[in-house]
């Protein structure tokens, strides 16, 4: 089976999104303007929501990967899942890293247990969760479907994140809220490409996945065949 890295496409792709990462940097760090309020703490933003974004996006797949297993019951939907639950909470952990970084300076304290931290966090310890039940859920078809439901069932918590700003009283809520739209050109614009080359990174990233994940199960099939 030939290698992920030798495909052209996929050096194409990792280049790029390299490339990508570094004009954020620098947009970042000597183009946008600093926020008078939140000064330096501000620039964690432009990785913090990134990271958010492709964490929910990943456990969409997830859950649509779930609902496609159990109605065809095919392997390439549970490898989907699998990958993408892994990239995904790779992701929500930086946002939980990410987070207190801005908090720390900014609400003199790296957590309190407001709404959208803690969904965040029960999001997190849910597909902890997920990943105990693959390792020990039983036998290979039990654990697929089992964690093709926990993938379903698991992205309740999503738009509660998402939308935790609305659901709870201003009174406990400590988020600031503000329009992206209405940011400045160069807050939104860097914005939008960090958006966009985590986005990038993500497909990158469940793509390579998906080809070990391929590559072990080829790899099983054979030892057993013999």
């Amino acid at each position: 089976m030939q290698s992920f890295h030798s495909k052209l496409s996929s050096k194409v792709l990792f280049s790029f999104i390299v490339l990508l990462f570094v004009i954020v940097l620098v947009l970042v760090l000597a183009v946008t303007r600093i926020d008078p309020d939140q000064q330096m703490a501000q620039k964690i933003l432009y990785y913090h929501v990134p990271s958010a974004w492709t964490a929910f996006l990943a456990y969409f797949i997830v859950m649509m990967a779930g609902i496609q297993y159990l109605r065809t019951r095919r392997d390439n939907w549970d490898r989907l899942g699998l990958a993408a639950a892994e990239i995904g909470t790779f992701f929500c952990g930086l946002v939980l890293v990410t987070g207190p970084i801005w908090a720390r300076p900014i609400w003199g304290t790296p957590w309190n247990w407001e709404p959208r931290l803690t969904t965040t966090l029960i999001l997190f310890l849910v597909y902890v969760g997920y990943f105990m039940l693959r390792q020990f859920g039983g036998s290979p078809e039990r654990v697929k479907r089992l964690a093709a439901v926990l993938g379903i069932v698991a992205f309740v918590d999503v738009p509660l994140v998402w939308f935790s700003v609305k659901f709870w009283s201003p009174e406990v809520q400590s988020h600031p809220q503000p329009e992206m739209a209405q940011q400045p050109t160069d807050v939104l614009g860097t914005f939008l490409l960090s958006l966009f080359a985590f986005t990038l990174l993500f497909v990158y990233m469940i793509r390579y996945r998906i080809h070990t994940l391929s590559m072990k199960s080829r790899l099983i099939e054979q030892v057993h065949g013999v």
